[in-house]
């Protein structure tokens, strides 16, 4: 590639129609092209060996062009094609020095490569200069008409032809105005283009369709030197915004970016050596195909090494990241909008596809830290929620409205912080996430409303236990006719109270009448258990109850003081009382009668384990039968009952044994206490003794000194 005198130029394609890829490329960042957008032209020019093509181009575009030198004869000067940026003009312009026609260098391989290079100005130039002599106008064998054949023939070869301006420069113009030359130079062309043979699709199509004909005349260089540069100067003010409209390109069509130039000139003349039909609608499309893809990846490469994007992805790996979605769209809006300015000048379906793939592409790269961070977030929230409702309830707030204002201020928390993470070039759904979230704090609530309903029922219950449990303990104790319904009182005093309270706590769960009914009743039935378990533990300890009772009835009096057994107690009638009052404790504690309902367990009991031997010599007549040979009582559910009857008959029965030693002591007790009361003689014996022993008495006290004893005188006196 050369670089002289602010002209940039490289050799396109050399001589054996081999491409310079390395060269064109360095070639477009030299010139900086892919910068241009649409905003460039190509200029071509094609022409007789030694025709002057090369001179024309270095005057009119202050090219560097390799220009014949005339002291050494005609010879081919320019080999294959070359490219160069036009100095000095606006929008950038590129002229490419396309190899001379007819010259005897080249033999017969001149017509082949002539048809390839011209197909190839054809497709990439928006203006193709064709540089002829004066002296050919008019004439039959004109160097120039077979290279206007080959301009038409290849131009059958584009399946849909560009507008292409082709400016006829007449050089060495002679004396002949260039009015008169025009209309004879436009017959010629016509009547070239009427005979080149065409597809039938374009049999009737016009010149017009094809090209814009401009015609120009230009003096000898070598004779006119001045004339020609003054000319020239002219001509080179045409070229001046030439895509602009009006201008020498201005109906110029199927332009391809300047970014994706390089690749397009590649494949066109691939496709040319290739021998192959030119399509140039489908050639655009694969050159927007490729350049687009191209950006797509570079923005994407871009992006991935964007130290903003990696540090963003870095801290969402351990927390909850604010303004997330504003800072990740605005970074994936730079990288899109990158493409869009590149792509921009593309065609547009193919544009819109790549750049579709690119947005999925990068929404795919960052989507993985958009899950995070809406994982973030729900944890979170979930986490503040769980604080937030347990200060509340700590705060005496009601159960239901905690759970109800909590819910939804940390839902409206979630979904602004969700908001806050929206990506705007992604269409994704939370809703997912948000269900999730409602059904972790829907969960967390039950899970917390269970154990407060457990933690309220214990509370009640406990207040029931300790309600119920000792005075039920002291009313069995003391078993009597009221016993029963005192305990019935008691139980329907202390279930009401504890009724009252837990419904009052519950209104703040805010349960249906359903459910606090069907809790309330849990709770009476526990009340009910309590006094039920409760009964059933004392039955239990029944035989030691009607033991005690009857030691303490049968060991003290009426005043409960211990009693003495002095001989005149009814030892008998005492025991009968004792026991009898043991056998009530006995009927009392045979069954539970929480529900007022009259039994005839007592009157049973006392029948047949107190009166048996009444009622047997009543009914010596009838056969005996056992009234509590039964493992029920009559009128009382098994449920409800304590003890059976026949347990009854054999606690009774322990209970007579055990006490029978009591009786027995007393009993001996009161005739040792009769048997002490009666050691003095009766009255009469006491009085005979005193009598009938005087003497004897009185005869030891002499002996013993007190005085003279004599009988006689005592008895006289």
């Amino acid at each position: 590639m050369d670089n002289n005198d602010g002209c940039c130029s490289t050799h396109l394609i050399d001589g054996d129609g081999t491409f310079n890829i390395s060269g064109i490329e360095n070639f477009m960042k030299e010139v900086k092209l892919a910068e241009c957008g649409l905003s460039y032209a190509v200029v071509s020019i094609m022409g007789p060996q030694s025709s002057g093509k090369s001179t024309l181009l270095n005057n009119l575009f202050r090219t560097n062009f390799r220009e014949m030198d005339a002291f050494k004869g005609r010879s081919q000067t320019t080999k294959g094609i070359w490219m160069a940026r036009c100095v000095g003009i606006e929008p950038c312009t590129l002229v490419m020095d396309l190899e001379g026609t007819d010259g005897r260098e080249r033999g017969e391989d001149d017509t082949a490569f002539e048809k390839q290079s011209a197909l190839f100005a054809l497709a990439v130039s928006d203006i193709v200069l064709i540089n002829m002599w004066c002296h050919d106008i008019g004439r039959e064998q004109a160097a120039n008409k077979p290279l206007l054949k080959t301009v038409f023939q290849v131009m059958m070869r584009l399946f849909s032809p560009r507008k292409t301006t082709l400016m006829f420069v007449i050089r060495d113009k002679t004396r002949t105005p260039l009015e008169n030359l025009e209309p004879v130079l436009r017959e010629d062309i016509q009547k070239i283009w009427d005979s080149v043979p065409k597809p039938q699709a374009h049999k009737d199509t016009p010149l017009s369709e094809f090209f814009n004909v401009e015609v120009v005349a230009l003096s000898s260089y070598e004779e006119k030197e001045e004339q020609f540069k003054e000319q020239v100067a002219n001509l080179r003010q045409r070229f001046f915004h030439s895509i602009a409209p009006g201008g020498l390109a201005g109906d110029r069509r199927a332009v391809v970016p300047a970014s994706g130039f390089s690749f397009s000139a590649q494949q066109i003349w691939k496709i040319i050596k290739e021998n192959k039909d030119l399509d140039l609608p489908a050639h655009k499309v694969m050159v927007a195909t490729v350049r687009c893809e191209e950006i797509a990846n570079e923005k994407c490469g871009s992006f991935l090494e964007n130290e903003e994007w990696r540090e963003l992805e870095a801290a969402v790996q351990s927390h909850q990241v604010p303004r997330f979605g504003k800072k990740l769209s605005t970074i994936l809006d730079t990288y899109l909008s990158e493409y869009d300015v590149e792509a921009t000048y593309f065609d547009e379906g193919v544009r819109t596809g790549k750049r579709k793939q690119l947005e999925e592409k990068l929404l795919q790269l960052v989507q993985p830290a958009y899950q995070l961070m809406l994982s973030h977030i729900r944890s979170g929230t979930l986490e503040r929620f769980k604080e937030a409702f347990d200060e509340a309830l700590n705060g005496g707030k009601g159960f239901a409205m905690a759970a109800r204002h909590c819910s939804e201020t940390f839902m409206s928390q979630f979904d602004e912080a969700c908001a806050d993470a929206i990506i705007d070039q992604a269409n994704w759904d939370s809703s997912k996430l948000r269900d999730k979230l409602r059904r972790d704090m829907d969960a967390h609530v039950a899970s917390v409303r269970v154990a407060k309903l457990s933690e309220l029922t214990t509370v009640y219950e406990t207040k029931l236990n300790e309600a119920l449990s000792g005075p039920v303990e002291a009313l069995l104790d003391g078993a009597n006719d009221d016993t029963w319904p005192a305990i019935r009182k008691l139980l329907w005093r202390e279930t009401e109270t504890a009724l009252s309270g837990f419904s009052s706590a519950l209104s703040g769960f805010e349960m249906d009448e359903e459910s606090k009914e069907k809790t309330l009743s849990k709770l009476r039935d526990y009340a009910r258990g309590v006094v039920e378990s409760k009964a059933k533990e004392e039955a239990g300890r029944v035989l030691i109850r009607m033991k005690d009772r009857f030691s303490t009835l049968f060991s003290h009096d009426s005043d409960s003081m211990p009693r003495v057994w002095t001989g005149k107690e009814d030892i008998r009638a005492i025991t009968k009382t004792a026991r009898s009052s043991s056998l009530k404790l006995l009927s009392v504690m045979a069954a539970v009668r929480l529900d007022d309902e009259a039994d005839s367990i007592e009157k049973t009991l006392s029948l047949a384990l107190v009166d048996s031997k009444g009622s047997a010599s009543t009914n010596k007549s009838s056969p005996s039968v056992d009234p509590l040979a039964s493992s029920t009582w009559d009128e009382v559910s098994a449920t409800k009952t304590l003890i059976t009857p026949v347990q009854c008959k054999s606690i009774w029965r322990q209970f007579k044994t055990e006490t029978e030693y009591t009786v027995t002591q007393a009993i001996a007790v009161q005739e040792a206490s009769r048997r002490n009361n009666n050691w003095l003689p009766p009255p009469w014996a006491i009085v005979a003794m005193i009598v009938l022993g005087f003497n004897e008495f009185m005869t030891l006290l002499s002996y013993l000194g007190c005085f003279r004893y004599q009988p006689s005188s005592f008895l006289l006196s």
